[in-house]
């Protein structure tokens, strides 16, 4: 593994490089808290393999890590905050698995493959119980009070829940499909604008005072959240008309386009044919939504990064919009 000490010897050239070190840092403290609370249990871990550790993988928290190097914080509470980020990310994702019944890995352990719904219960509750001992550690290795403990833990949960009381108001459907504005200002907003403000909730605590940089950065991370989120209604956009979910294509089309254009995308998903299917037909409409979820990254990744890194900008977009699911281009 490549030293801390060596990533100091290249951060002055190569910040970048610094920053996959610190990240590898802090996900292998991550596993190492893991690996120790459960050693005597029932369950056993599986060491990570190197993909565990890729930036493909971690590809959100090099951002989250980039934007605490862009506030200024130091190397040592950056690896920290990688660490607890990743909790953030079990309890998270075990969350989504239980409430849309699938399974997407976090933490591998011995338990059966067709356990997916106890996997995701654990991975909530041992990514809770590593992130407290994280920061009991850290307070008590800094001479923090006892009081700081306290208010970091209960700083994540809060912050968690901010994502999670949006997410309980439509788990039984929704009556009313909202406009466009509102999807963005009273769902989106909440459902990952603020998900993605998150990973600053316990150095809110933890940190003696946040620089403006530190502020400004949490609202780049909030436009991304955002830009996330639409390309994440364009490629579940049938999904969430089945379920009654928000979607904000789903807005746009009910308040804005002709009533034909809803009974099209109806038909289409109760003929159980793919979402390319309408874009096919509707090209315009994958467009105007795509451009806009462009440009809410484009501002925010541009707002993250310092200047000399501006030429990660679109790859950065390219990535996220792959990641998500690739989309037709509507040509």
């Amino acid at each position: 593994m490549k030293s801390i000490q060596a990533a100091d010897a290249l951060s002055e050239s190569d910040p970048l490089v610094s920053l996959e070190v610190e990240l590898h840092a802090g996900l292998e403290r991550f596993w190492r808290v893991a690996g120790t609370i459960l050693h005597g249990s029932p369950v056993h871990l599986v060491a990570p393999d190197q993909e565990t550790f890729s930036l493909k993988r971690n590809f959100f928290s090099i951002l989250f890590l980039y934007s605490y190097y862009r506030a200024g914080i130091t190397r040592e509470r950056r690896i920290l905050y990688v660490a607890i980020n990743q909790c953030l990310r079990g309890m998270v994702t075990g969350c989504d698995n239980i409430l849309d019944d699938e399974y997407k890995k976090t933490i591998e352990t011995d338990l059966p493959q067709q356990a997916a719904r106890f996997r995701s219960v654990l991975d909530i509750m041992l990514s809770d119980r590593i992130l407290g001992e994280i920061v009991i550690e850290h307070c008590l290795s800094n001479g923090l009070p006892l009081g700081k403990m306290s208010a970091a833990c209960r700083a994540s949960l809060h912050t968690l829940l901010l994502s999670g009381v949006q997410e309980a108001a439509e788990e039984g459907g929704i009556t009313d499909r909202l406009t466009p504005r509102d999807i963005l200002e009273k769902i989106h907003h909440y459902k990952t604008g603020v998900l993605f403000q998150s990973t600053w909730a316990v150095p809110a605590v933890l940190e003696e005072e946040l620089s403006p940089a530190g502020q400004a950065v949490q609202s780049a991370l909030y436009r991304i959240g955002i830009g996330c989120q639409l390309l994440d209604d364009l490629v579940d956009v049938f999904g969430d008309l089945r379920d009654s979910h928000h979607n904000y294509l789903l807005s746009v089309i009910f308040h804005q386009e002709p009533p034909e254009v809803w009974q099209r995308l109806c038909t289409i998903a109760q003929e159980d044919q793919p979402t390319h299917h309408f874009y096919l037909e509707y090209p315009q409409l994958l467009q105007r939504i795509k451009l806009l979820a462009e440009e809410y990254l484009e501002r925010g990744l541009r707002q993250l990064f310092f200047a000399q890194h501006a030429f990660l900008v679109h790859p950065a977009i390219a990535f996220i919009e792959q990641r998500i699911g690739a989309l037709p281009t509507g040509g």
